[in-house]
């Protein structure tokens, strides 16, 4: 394939991953307005939002696998068509539950697709320096697609109705589908690679059953049942999918695949940026639109400095991994992402210039360390198992991303209810959060006050967490990965 075509369809891949991680937020501030178009209850509202990242991440493992026998052209075009069908759907959907079961659709097409995009890059680009190069460019597509959604979200409800939000991404499938069709290379299917449906829905069962543990735990109040029901139902599903991946001659996951530390670091990074990300994201939001009174759409582009700083380092990262390696720009961005959220606490203190410098510095040391953990993934997998690899580093980014949602959603809340000194007359539903307390205090200022330290009392708290999760992963990931200094190759399989 020449070199213009090569990037050309990293450009179209990159395309489908964008829509695939903006869906994931541009809901969020979408969600009141088509709540209340629609008539939803609080518990479809839920799931208007959690369908999608749940079904997902309960496919992408056995969808990933599957392309490698299916064929990853064909896997992102089927993708395509089903993504772009859901879109269409949910624009239009007249109740709640319908847009909830497009949701579901939308997850499916994001899922069969969502590998395709890495695998076809890993195998397009088999010179190191370009590869690492393109999946850099992946790694960036990513993280900025996550950041831009609340923004663009609510930039199209200033000016359209709640569908449009879906309708976006019709007219960039269509385009996407005609470039693959035309650029991309011929399908390779496998037929030699066993696909097992058992192992397939044992994960799909495990993955979907430890989401939803992860997502009960971040409700207000938990449900103890509903959080242990989950929990034993993922124990006995991972169990089974182990014991059952040990007898196949061809596992749908080959579990020898972690014993190279360079991955094993890799898929370890992936998550504990996504974590990174998605709490800082989380509680920042939150506290500028709730006590500073920041419009959804300001709180978004404040949150969006992850993404300026993440881009410039990611394209700088993949184009100098060959000369650094692996350990500088993994342990080294971890390492300066800790820095920047540090930053942001201080700035937090003394002035909100300081405080976006520091997101600044945070999205930059994440963006190098994604961008060459992408890296370390796929390229230290075979390439017939490309699809496979791609699977295991996207379930990580689910799983930190929710992880982070659920944990740290639950830390704020707890040090808000443990902190807050309301006084004497506050209503006791005051004392839970501050949303509830904004909605039963009216502008009474001395409960307002006490509520409002008490969450940036919170805020700092969660932050500090996300600093310490970050140190730790920068210490870990050095050690992992202390054979691969400046000199060394990031990659095991490079086709020449």
């Amino acid at each position: 394939m020449s070199p213009a075509r090569r990037w050309l369809l990293l450009a179209t891949v990159a395309s489908g991953l964008f829509l695939i991680t903006l869906d994931n937020t541009i809901l969020y501030t979408a969600l009141p307005t088509l709540t209340e178009e629609l008539g939803a209850t609080g518990s479809q509202s839920l799931w208007i939002i959690n369908a999608y990242p749940v079904v997902m991440a309960g496919l992408i493992l056995g969808s990933g696998t599957f392309g490698d026998r299916a064929g990853h052209v064909r896997m992102f075009l089927l993708g395509l068509v089903v993504f772009g069908l859901a879109s269409l759907v949910a624009a239009f959907s007249p109740t709640a539950g319908i847009l909830i079961a497009t949701r579901v659709l939308l997850a499916v097409g994001a899922a069969i697709m969502m590998p395709a995009t890495l695998a076809l890059i890993r195998i397009t680009f088999t010179r190191e320096r370009e590869r690492n190069f393109a999946i850099a460019i992946w790694g960036s597509i990513s993280v900025i697609g996550i950041a831009v959604g609340p923004i663009v979200g609510g930039a199209l409800l200033e000016f359209f109705w709640w569908g449009s939000v879906f309708l976006l991404n019709v007219p960039i499938v269509l385009i996407a589908l005609v470039a693959t069709l035309v650029i991309a290379p011929p399908n390779r299917p496998d037929p030699s690679k066993h696909w097992d449906l058992i192992s397939s829905l044992q994960a799909m069962v495990g993955l979907v059953a430890g989401v939803l543990a992860i997502k009960e735990i971040g409700h207000v109040p938990p449900n103890p049942w509903v959080i242990a029901l989950a929990v034993a139902v993922a124990g006995i599903a991972f169990t089974l999918f182990v014991r059952r991946q040990r007898r196949l001659s061809d596992p749908l996951l080959d579990f020898a695949i972690f014993r190279n530390p360079a991955f094993s670091a890799g898929v370890l990074t992936a998550a504990l940026a996504m974590f990174a990300i998605g709490g800082i994201q989380l509680v920042t939001t939150q506290r500028y639109q709730l006590v500073a009174g920041f419009s959804p759409l300001e709180s978004g582009l404040l949150v969006a400095a992850l993404a300026v700083g993440s881009l410039p380092t990611a394209l700088l990262g993949g184009a100098v991994l060959h000369r650094t390696g692996l350990l500088p720009l993994i342990a080294g961005g971890l390492g300066v992402a800790t820095v920047g959220v540090g930053t942001t606490i201080a700035g937090f203190h003394l002035a909100f210039p300081l405080l976006v410098a520091g997101m600044v510095l945070t999205g930059a040391g994440l963006g190098a360390a994604m961008s060459v953990a992408s890296v370390a993934i796929v390229g230290n997998a075979p390439g017939n198992r490309a699809g496979m690899a791609s699977a295991v580093e996207e379930v990580s980014y689910e799983f930190g991303n929710l992880s982070a949602v659920a944990l740290l959603g639950s830390l704020l809340t707890f040090v808000y209810s443990a902190t807050v000194q309301l006084p004497a007359h506050a209503p006791d539903r005051a004392g839970l959060s501050l949303a509830d307390a904004l909605a039963v205090v009216g502008d009474d200022a001395g409960v307002l006050s006490a509520a409002y330290n008490a969450f940036d009392t919170a805020y700092l708290v969660v932050m500090a967490a996300v600093t310490l999760v970050l140190a730790v992963g920068a210490a870990g990931t050095g050690r992992m990965l202390r054979r691969h200094g400046p000199g060394s190759s990031s990659q095991h399989y490079v086709d020449h």
